[in-house]
């Protein structure tokens, strides 16, 4: 053993002495929680099954599940606040809709059975057990080291039986003069078990935590059912995104560089047929047919900004960042934190769309006269990207608009997007893109 060896044990055991009075408050509320938990689930349910041919018969089993429940979820409370680490919650929403539904969600459901089977049953037993050791354990212990004070006091008959006396007889001593070491005896007695209290006061919380954490907690199979609901869901949105900008993009083709191509090929077609007769005429429709080309040309390059621009694949997403915000009408600041650190194509891409969509709807609505683009990385790890503008706020995501449109790209991607946009200004758009 090291001289290292000696503090490091010593500190264990007054960490273990700091618990006790928390530990105590958990113990002491144990067996009367565990009485009031098994009178009334007994109750419910004995009676909801002797009755249960009758209707009301099934609302008392079900009334016993959710009072069940109720002192399954103050137990975990319990542990939690005795130091012990969280469990994890079983999922109780109720996803099917209706009376029915919600019958067969509650008495469908393992957990709510568990629960009454831990609250009706186990707790009720393991707390009898433990409460009942734990207060002898306290009681002998504060018991023994005060005896001086009021043992004296005690009538004593020569036929009870002492534990001093007992010493005495063993070793052949006169009973003349015991009481000093019968004081003795039970002061060395309670500070064995007040030197030991804090083991059996840990170790009775633990055997507690361990059969709540079996029988309370959620399913390893609920968490792979939330998976697969959320991969649904973000995939469903991502086709929903996708399916709404190429919409968007039809619409803005056919509203924009289609009917000004179409009026630019009835001018030539026109200035053609006025050509050998009105020259001037002519001229002047080449001219407004050439405005129409700029215009279409003007369109087109703004549409093609929702595609990725060959500078994000070329130089990545802050240059490409910079090259938006010198398009941007209204002065932007990019303020990079990302590091060296590569990240993905379909990462930059979404980060540059976010960020394009946000100085677009600053540019169009708020009023702004400056913005600033931030990008870093974390350790989920997730890509961050936010915009800020100093303009007159009011931002909110419409269905079918800008942001709304990009919280769906962003939930495909299993990402999150957050406005903070009150009225007055300024307005933040924060956008979470998670790293493989």
């Amino acid at each position: 053993m090291t001289t290292t060896d000696i503090p490091s044990r010593t500190s264990g055991y007054l960490a273990l002495w700091r618990s006790v009075p928390r530990e105590f408050g958990f113990h002491i509320l144990s067996l009367p929680l565990a009485i009031a938990a098994f009178g009334l689930t007994l109750g419910f349910f004995s009676s909801g099954a002797s009755t249960i041919v009758l209707v009301f018969g099934v609302f008392l089993v079900v009334a016993s599940l959710y009072i069940a429940r109720f002192f399954g979820a103050v137990e975990l409370v319990r542990l939690e606040w005795a130091g012990r680490p969280a469990i994890s919650r079983p999922d109780w929403e109720q996803r099917v809709p209706g009376f029915g539904g919600w019958l067969r969600a509650s008495v469908g459901n393992g957990h709510y059975w568990l629960y009454l089977l831990y609250t009706m049953v186990v707790n009720f037993i393991v707390s009898t057990i433990t409460w009942s050791i734990y207060i002898t354990w306290l009681a002998t212990g504060l018991g023994g080291i005060s005896y001086g004070i009021w043992g004296p006091f005690i009538e004593r008959d020569e036929n009870d039986w002492d534990i001093s006396r007992w010493i005495l007889d063993l070793i052949g001593a006169p009973a003349e003069g015991s009481l000093g070491l019968e004081i003795t005896v039970y002061g060395v007695v309670g500070l064995i078990f007040l030197a030991t209290l804090p083991f059996i006061s840990r170790g009775f919380v633990v055997l507690h935590d361990l059969i709540a954490r079996g029988m309370l907690s959620s399913f390893a199979s609920d968490a792979l059912r939330q998976q697969v609901a959320d991969v649904t869901a973000s995939r469903g949105a991502a086709i929903s995104a996708e399916g709404q900008s190429l919409r968007r993009l039809e619409r803005d083709i056919h509203d924009g560089p289609q009917q000004r191509l179409v009026r630019l090929q009835m001018d030539l077609a026109a200035a053609e047929r006025q050509l050998d007769t009105d020259p001037e005429k002519a001229r002047g429709l080449i001219t407004e047919a050439m405005e129409q080309s700029k215009e279409a040309l003007e369109e087109l390059r703004s549409l093609s900004r929702g595609f990725a621009p060959p500078i994000l694949l070329d130089r990545g997403l802050i240059a490409a960042l910079e090259s938006a915000a010198d398009r941007s009408t209204v002065p932007v600041k990019i303020v990079d934190e990302l590091g060296t650190a590569p990240l993905p194509q379909e990462i930059e891409r979404n980060a540059y769309f976010v960020v394009s969509e946000a100085l677009a709807n600053v540019a169009k609505h708020s009023g702004a006269t400056e913005a600033t683009v931030r990008v870093w990385t974390d350790d989920e790890p997730s890509l961050t990207v936010a915009v800020f503008d100093n303009g007159s706020g009011g931002a909110v995501a419409k269905p079918a608009h800008g942001l709304a449109g990009l919280e769906e790209r962003l939930r495909g991607l299993g990402g999150t997007l957050s406005v903070d946009s009150p009225t007055g200004g300024p307005t933040s758009v924060v956008a979470h893109l998670p790293l493989p």
